[in-house]
């Protein structure tokens, strides 16, 4: 089974995510939207399906996250990936969470590190 298929977001805390947002679309051109920006991108340069990286600033007082940053990574079947991961002994720290654009669920790495795991819908 493919565990990590991509990067689906990269997550880190600023003072202003508001403002942060605005500096990226203005100096580095970044096409924003409420929850940051979405870069689309080809699953190969054969295919005609898209995929997306999710790039979001969050509030420097969220508790989505613990660190400075979290990493997403896109995976297959979120349900069974979730099964074998608990049959390794991988901290789960949620439910899986379903929503119109996909599956999430949150674990923790060797080091504790918050990392989110999500199925895309496509």
């Amino acid at each position: 089974m493919k565990k990590v298929t991509g990067i689906g977001g990269i997550f880190f805390k600023c003072k202003d995510p508001k403002k942060m947002t605005a500096w990226y679309q203005k100096h580095l051109g970044l096409d924003t939207n409420p929850y940051g920006a979405t870069f689309q991108w080809y699953e190969s340069p054969d295919s005609a399906s898209k995929a997306e990286t999710q790039w979001t600033p969050f509030a420097q007082t969220t508790d989505y996250f613990d660190k400075d940053f979290m990493i997403n990574y896109r995976v297959e079947n979120l349900v069974a990936l979730v099964e074998e991961l608990k049959k390794e002994d991988v901290q789960i720290l949620d439910d899986i969470q379903s929503y119109d654009y996909g599956k999430f669920v949150h674990i923790l790495d060797a080091e504790g590190n918050k990392i989110e795991l999500w199925e895309p819908i496509d």
